[in-house]
């Protein structure tokens, strides 16, 4: 691509997120980067924060996962799924091992603590963490069109029409898959308040 041609002129400018990680892998094309930068940025952003991370925190996880990307670009294998699936799963790792650290960090002796008003006790943020794993879990035993419709319309908000046009399916039948995941969802994690 000439340097010298802006992007909004290129008749590439229509492709799609695997183009668009593709120019990413062979020629470290930073046009085509901050266009998945600005489609997957925010929505890494509001992942992390849904998932307990504060604004700050959740705006440097998104940038280690786009700069995973960035690295990491050739490694995406399209019959394997999809770019987003992708990102999101590098995302999900990358909050993972954020969290790793973050316990193996040293301890600090309790009695230099200065103890604050009660928030969510030891106890509580246990089972927090228990509950989110186990939603992750009946998330990722879903069969894979239902947890697909799930995650666009979740992780990615799209509406179930949006889905339906992406998906090239009629939107009854997203909604019977999301319908579906629904209730196997609830039957899975009734026990979970």
């Amino acid at each position: 691509m000439n340097a010298a041609q802006p992007l909004v002129s290129c008749p590439e400018d229509n492709l799609d997120d695997r183009a668009l990680v593709a120019r990413v892998a062979r020629h470290r094309d930073r046009e085509a980067f901050q266009r998945l930068f600005l489609h997957f940025g925010p929505r890494i952003k509001g992942l992390m924060i849904r998932s307990g991370s504060d604004a700050d925190t959740a705006e440097d996880l998104a940038q280690e996962v786009m700069l995973t990307l960035w690295r990491k670009a050739g490694l995406y294998a399209p019959e394997r799924g999809t770019v987003s699936a992708w990102v999101f799963t590098i995302a999900r790792n990358v909050r993972i091992d954020r969290l790793r650290r973050q316990s193996s960090r040293p301890y600090e002796d309790i009695a230099d603590l200065q103890l604050e008003a009660p928030g969510a006790s030891g106890e509580e943020e246990t089972e927090m963490r228990q509950r989110e794993r186990l939603v992750g879990q009946a998330l990722a035993d879903l069969p894979a069109e239902q947890r697909r419709v799930v995650e666009l319309s979740f992780v990615e908000d799209m509406p179930q029409a949006e889905i339906a046009t992406a998906l090239g399916l009629p939107l009854g039948t997203v909604k019977s898959r999301m319908r579906l995941a629904y209730a196997k969802l609830r039957e899975r994690l009734e026990t979970v308040k």
